[in-house]
């Protein structure tokens, strides 16, 4: 049977300005060491560095317990240091590129593609984070009401991101069977989640506020989010080269974009997506805030949700299942300036990976959108796109633009489409052939299709 210990056994104190960095992870190693076990936070407010849980561990933050971490970006590397299970040489580094090919073995999409390089390994300063775990398994952190892990809004500047962003606030690197349940994560330094090479993960229940992005998810698979609520500066969920994800009763709100994500087999259901964001982009916001670890800001600074779905896929990480078959089923959409953007062409790298073969919206009312629905997809894999049971309202001074820009397209489908408040030249607006079928289409007076007479839009949002 597994074990139950309090952190306060091992030396944990409420309130005090020390950090207690070392009496959660002599709890955790205690159990770890025993076949596994439960360490529990009692209430009060703890102040840690980078703590690292390992297999068979279960991280229990009782009602009241929170977790804040240092706001100096170098109290993040007692890794280095770990007696318990240490890192090999070769998984430390400080470089802000390798080879991925030198630190795991997903090559078969890669060997061909040598600008294909990975910052994220385990002992690198962009993989530091306030709770990490790396090479483990069944493991999780469960909260109950009132806990909370605060990144503090760390700064650090020589952070491999923008020059500003600090640790994340949950990283794990090739881990199996997670459970994230019930806490809140706010004002992390950099992603409240960063999930790589993982399997079988479920998170339900927790509260992403302020700070950067709310879940990051790289090459994982068998993800599932459900009953959990983003309200972040940046994306809410983003990732790419994932596997079987599903999305379901969430509130997703960005000062960015919901979902920048991509992805193979992926469902998103019964979600309410809206802008503008409750916490702007800390990235307009000045220096000097940054420096001093400011709260995000509610207003002042840009918030307004740039898209519901952006598709994500660059050269940073392997992608080595085509992705495809995404479907954003039953829900809500406001404020959000652009409904779907994917675009395959021009400057935007971070799409240039893998292209996208098929994604699909159903059952979906989206309230106040002021830009093209865009699908550019590759000559080699077009893109299919299909609207089913969509309502779409057009925000007030932007009632005149093409719905959709669509180009190296397999099909589009819309069926029982409505767009409202509408005053625009043509519903699609295309730069190649395809197969386009419309059925029950009512877009006021617009025409159906029409042909481009220019490059095709190619710049970034």
């Amino acid at each position: 049977m597994k074990i139950t210990v309090s952190a306060k056994d091992f030396g944990l104190k409420a309130e005090s300005e020390a950090l207690q960095t070392k009496a959660v992870q002599d709890a955790i190693d205690y159990c770890f060491e025993k076949g596994g076990g439960v360490v529990e936070i009692p209430e009060g407010e703890y102040h840690i560095g980078d703590i690292r849980i390992r297999s068979n561990i279960t991280l229990h933050l009782l009602e009241g317990a929170k977790l804040l971490g240092s706001t100096n970006p170098e109290d993040y590397f007692n890794y280095k240091n770990d007696k318990v299970e240490p890192l090999r040489e070769d998984q430390i580094t400080d470089a802000p590129y390798v080879h991925l090919s030198t630190i795991h073995g997903e090559t078969e999409y890669v060997e061909n593609k040598p600008e294909y390089r990975f910052r994220r390994i385990p002992g690198s300063r962009w993989n530091n984070a306030v709770i990490r775990a790396i090479d483990a398994e069944n493991i999780k952190i469960i909260g109950e009401v009132g806990s909370v892990i605060d990144g503090c809004n760390c700064f650090d500047d020589v952070g491999s991101e923008e020059n500003y962003r600090g640790p994340h606030g949950i990283t794990f690197f090739n881990c199996r069977n997670i459970e994230l349940k019930g806490y809140t994560i706010q004002n992390t330094g950099n992603w409240a989640h960063e999930l790589l090479f993982c399997d079988n993960i479920d998170v339900d229940g927790i509260t992403a506020l302020a700070g950067h992005d709310g879940f990051d998810a790289f090459a994982c698979r068998n993800l599932k989010i459900t009953n959990s609520e983003f309200y972040t500066g940046d994306d809410c969920i983003a990732g790419f080269g994932n596997v079987n994800v599903y999305i379901s009763d969430c509130v997703l709100n960005s000062s960015c974009s919901a979902m920048r994500f991509g992805g193979t087999n992926m469902l998103v259901e019964k979600c309410h997506i809206y802008g503008p964001g409750k916490f702007c982009f800390r990235g307009s916001i000045s220096l000097e805030d940054k420096k001093n670890s400011a709260p995000s800001p509610t207003k002042g600074a840009r918030n307004n949700m740039l898209s519901a779905f952006t598709y994500y896929a660059d050269y940073s990480m392997p992608i080595n299942t085509q992705p495809g078959n995404i479907i954003i089923s039953d829900c809500t959409i406001d404020m959000a300036d652009r409904f779907l953007h994917y675009n395959y062409s021009g400057n935007e790298t971070w799409q240039k990976n893998r292209p996208l073969e098929s994604i699909e919206f159903r059952n979906i009312k989206a309230e106040s959108v002021s830009m093209p629905i865009t699908a550019y997809g590759d000559k080699n894999v077009p893109v299919t796109l299909k609207l089913k049971n969509v309502e779409i309202t057009m925000r007030e001074g932007y009632e005149d633009i093409d719905l959709v820009h669509i180009c190296n397209y397999d099909s589009v489908v819309f069926e029982n489409l409505s767009v409202s408040n509408y005053k625009g030249d043509c519903i699609i607006k295309k730069w190649s052939d395809g197969k386009i079928v419309l059925n029950n289409v009512n877009c006021g007076n617009a025409k159906e299709v029409k042909e481009a007479d220019k490059p095709f839009f190619t710049k970034s949002i």
